[in-house]
């Protein structure tokens, strides 16, 4: 996986693949106009809107729930459902710990992709049966061809794109944690924009204690999470991180009864519609580029940003509920 994240769009140029360099500050601010009216050219032409947290809206998304077809043939592991702009992607193979089979990838990949392409506004991935997910599915039948590095090498290919996939996201997303997330369940989670657990979940980077080395991004995310002596300490061992730890060591961001998990979690996703779709899109890409970037470097992306959105319709809209005194309404325009 790269050296930072970065949020960009599936099929766009990325920045990360052709960094800012020094002398070339012309022809990059060309690329990143280039990269952002691309940006904008992918969105749908209106997003599903967030009308507050009166009545109104309340009864608005209880009408609007709605659960999706299945992302791939014969799918049945992966549940999606959208309440009203919230989409909800459930992991559901409870006997196997929400295990991801081997041939879950791409499904799981796609439902990222189907996201990011709809009106939906956040994304918020959970497990079932009081897990979240215990990573990939081991199957022995798997290590027949352990040797064959070719085969195995394209296995990850498709591992990494899935990974890729969410990471490049460019709207808010939220990993809801109840249980267990190991190996790749746990760097599902870290690839999220925010990481919300109850006071039951457990972590672990399992794969050196099955003899196998950090991927789904492990190694670029759990450093910058809790930093890299902590992160050595973690992936080298392969322990579990109880629910208290992970909070005082920044892996979670809050930790929530289970009683009031999903209740907190809508919350959280609900206050993130209060936002712009297209500001928000890009201060999380801003935010995911500061690993890779120079203060001079941000300073000129930030310019470049801001001046899209002062072209929008959300920036009237928000300028006029600030007048008005009274919530705004986007619809990403």
């Amino acid at each position: 996986m790269s050296s930072g994240p970065r949020a960009v769009v599936p099929g766009l140029p990325s920045t990360q693949d052709r960094p800012y360099q020094q002398g070339h500050d012309d022809r990059q601010r060309s690329d990143h106009h280039r990269y952002v009216e691309g940006v904008l050219a992918s969105r749908p032409k209106r997003v599903e809107t967030h009308k507050g947290h009166d009545a109104t809206s309340r009864r608005y998304r209880a009408s609007r729930c709605m659960r999706l077809a299945p992302t791939g043939a014969g799918n049945m592991w992966l549940d999606e459902e959208d309440r009203g702009p919230i989409r909800w992607v459930t992991l559901r193979r409870p006997e196997r710990k929400n295990a991801i089979p081997s041939t879950g990838w791409i499904e799981l990949r796609q439902a990222f992709v189907s996201f990011d392409r709809s009106p939906a506004r956040v994304l918020v991935i959970t497990g079932s049966g009081g897990s979240f997910c215990s990573g990939a599915d081991l199957d022995p039948g798997d290590f027949a061809e352990a040797h064959n590095v070719v085969d195995q090498y394209r296995r990850m290919k498709v591992v990494g794109e899935t990974a890729l996939a969410l990471h490049r996201l460019t709207k808010p997303t939220i990993a809801a944690v109840d249980g267990v997330a190991a190996g790749a369940g746990l760097n599902l989670a870290l690839g999220c924009d925010m990481v919300v657990a109850t006071d039951r979940a457990r972590f672990s980077e399992i794969f050196v204690r099955r003899g196998l080395t950090l991927d789904f991004g492990g190694s670029c995310l759990l450093p910058r999470v809790v930093g890299p002596q902590r992160a050595k300490e973690i992936a080298l061992s392969g322990r579990m991180v109880e629910a208290a730890e992970a909070l005082a060591i920044g892996l979670v961001l809050e930790l929530v009864p289970e009683d009031r998990f999903e209740a907190r979690v809508t919350e959280l996703a609900q206050s993130l519609l209060d936002g712009a779709p297209i500001a928000q899109m890009f201060a999380k890409q801003g935010i995911d580029r500061s690993w890779h970037s120079s203060f001079s470097e941000a300073l000129a992306s930030e310019g470049q940003s801001q001046t899209i959105c002062f072209g929008t319709n959300d920036l009237v809209e928000g300028v006029a509920a600030f007048l008005e005194k009274r919530g705004p309404r986007f619809d990403g325009s």
